[in-house]
């Protein structure tokens, strides 16, 4: 079906009140929006984006992104797009695709169109995919091949028919909320981990093990399983990315006096830069990162945390987010999907294309 949002026609913004519009100012040609999930999310969906890139500049544009949680994303009237994640590169990319969690920048090259995308908290993934997230960190793959083709194509299909950048957010909570499965039986250890990963602190995998009263082992595998990666490495990346985003946002970018002081010395930070960006500090602020510069701004504004795999749960809400949505579907396993998921009003969305994009050679 024809794509029904106008790429001109995304300027961007939020849905969250009292926000002023230069907290998403982009040069010329770019837009990027941030929004809230609904209170049924909370926590589980790390929040909704959409940027916009058009003109002369939008050709083989380069951007950087910083490591972090699993996302899904979509790219609709779009040029080829690839994306180095190391020394790994995927692509042509199709048009729906799952982001496993990452433990290096990600490279992304683009030319021009709309992506629109939301993150995946530990807390989601257990609700929303069979496999172990491990299974995808460092990989980009088909969205397809993780969720299944009839959910993909139905999130597909919904967000062609939006005709206004606003509307995005509505349409992925109806969805998404349908697609659930029910709470993980350790969703309160993964939401107590993901509180503890986002706080000031070191990398002291035993001292976490004994706030969360359990062992070593069951530490591991829960975060292996849910986050990607060993408690270890969760910890360094989180420091890591407290410390960084410290220096990315002073002017100058070159006082390392804001950095963890769980870090022995500047070397040790460095050392942890050449692991989670591939480069020191100093050379990777040296370049052209438009939409992560406008992403770390807009995003705290709106969601509290610059990065997703610094958000943690919030206080207040354990009761929403171990709630079941009233109208959840069945999770799926792609190895057996062959029932559509229902749709949740069949007058509003209309039917799906034939046919799901496939990942170039």
């Amino acid at each position: 079906m024809e794509f029904l949002l106008d790429v001109m026609q995304v300027s961007g913004g939020t849905n969250r009140a009292g926000l002023a519009p230069d907290v998403f100012a982009m040069p010329a040609g770019m837009a990027i929006r941030y929004d809230q999930p609904c209170d049924a999310l909370t926590d589980l969906i790390t929040g909704y984006h959409v940027y916009r890139a058009t003109g002369p500049a939008s050709i083989g544009q380069v951007n950087r992104f910083l490591p972090g949680t699993a996302n899904v994303r979509f790219a609709f009237e779009a040029g080829p797009i690839s994306v180095a994640i190391g020394r790994r590169t995927f692509g042509p990319l199709p048009a729906a695709t799952l982001y496993g969690p990452t433990g290096t920048a990600l490279k992304a090259t683009t030319n021009g169109g709309i992506m629109i995308g939301f993150g995946v908290s530990a807390l989601a993934w257990s609700r929303l995919f069979n496999r172990s997230a491990a299974d995808y960190r460092d990989r980009i793959v088909p969205l397809a091949d993780a969720l299944g083709p009839v959910a993909t194509q139905r999130l597909t299909t919904a967000l062609r028919a939006a005709e206004r950048d606003d509307q995005v957010a509505p349409i992925l909570d109806a969805i998404l909320c349908d697609l659930l499965g029910p709470p993980h039986r350790e969703s309160a250890t993964i939401r107590q981990l993901t509180r503890l990963i986002g706080q000031d602190g070191g990398d002291d995998v035993a001292a976490v093990a004994g706030k969360l009263a359990i062992s070593p082992d069951t530490l591991r595998r829960l975060a292996v399983r849910h986050f990607g990666f060993t408690p270890k490495m969760l910890l360094r990346r989180a420091r890591f990315l407290r410390s960084f985003l410290r220096v990315f946002r002073t002017p100058g970018g070159t006082d390392y006096s804001a950095i963890d002081p769980s870090y022995f010395d500047v070397s040790h930070f460095l050392r942890d830069a050449g692991t989670f960006l591939g480069m020191t500090p100093r050379r990777f602020m040296a370049m052209s990162t438009p939409f992560l510069d406008a992403s770390v701004r807009a995003r705290a504004a709106v969601l509290g945390a610059p990065t997703q795999a610094l958000q943690v749960p919030a206080e207040t809400s354990e009761r929403i987010i171990n709630a079941v949505p009233a109208r959840r579907a069945p999770r799926i396993d792609p190895a057996r999907d062959s029932t559509p998921t229902p749709v949740i009003d069949p007058a509003e969305i209309p039917m799906p294309d034939q046919g799901a994009p496939v990942l170039g050679a």
